[in-house]
């Protein structure tokens, strides 16, 4: 079923209105990541300087650039945990339009949608990722008792926020907030493993770009699946 879903989202790619949805984000996510090492570069030159002094060797005028280098490679490495926050943000800005395009495509009989208000659409966004950032905060503490473990605490945590969050946001649509709550509940199992399997590739640099809108798509078949698959009434 989750493979199923996912496919059936890379297959839409030729989709004009999906495939500009796609470009937005990955857009999105690059200037986010772009600005977030043009800071950590600020902070740098700020704390060094030009030049540096360094025991026995003396001034050193190269330190600099060495940091800037080695910078690249430290954001490289921290765009794994960025990605995550970013996935969740991007998702809550184009989730609509890309549930629009698969359902479009893909469920074409239903009737139309009342969108979420943007306040309640933001409320929602803040509020999960203080959720999102505090539960990682916490997990850095797993991160250093568990280290050879870490990859798999990091998969299996965001793994069930993010697929928590990206299911309520595509059954909310069609069912309401109290719907996709119960709906969650009932097929948390599958939810989360679709969302381990999309936090895994959200750990892998440029690949990640990519990742939150077929995310997004993804659980929209997801949801229409399990909708599809409950009892009447």
């Amino acid at each position: 079923m989750i493979l199923g879903a996912f496919f059936k989202a890379v297959g839409q790619i030729d989709d004009p209105r999906f495939r500009r949805v796609l470009m937005l984000g990955i857009a999105l996510t690059l200037a986010l990541l772009v600005g977030a090492y043009a800071g950590f570069i600020g902070l740098i030159h700020w704390l060094v300087g030009e030049d540096a002094t360094l025991p026995i060797l003396g001034p050193v005028t190269w330190l600099n650039d060495l940091l800037s280098w080695g910078s690249l490679f430290f954001m490289l490495f921290l765009s794994v945990f960025l990605m995550v926050p970013v996935a969740s943000a991007i998702t809550s800005m184009f989730l609509e339009d890309v549930a629009d395009a698969v359902e479009d495509r893909h469920y074409p009989n239903l009737p139309p949608v009342t969108r979420v208000p943007f306040r309640e659409a933001l409320r929602d966004t803040v509020s999960f990722l203080g959720v999102l950032i505090g539960a990682n905060v916490l997990a850095l503490i797993l991160y250093v008792f568990f280290a050879p473990a870490a990859l798999f605490i990091f998969w299996g945590l965001n793994g069930f926020l993010l697929g928590r969050e990206y299911f309520t946001l595509a059954a909310m649509r069609r069912v309401g907030r109290e719907g996709a709550k119960q709906l969650r509940r009932k097929h948390m199992l599958t939810i989360w493993i679709a969302g381990v399997l999309m936090a895994m590739p959200l750990s892998v640099p440029l690949m990640n770009l990519v990742i939150p809108i077929l995310g997004a798509a993804t659980f929209t078949h997801l949801f229409h699946q399990l909708w599809q698959r409950a009892p009447s009434g």
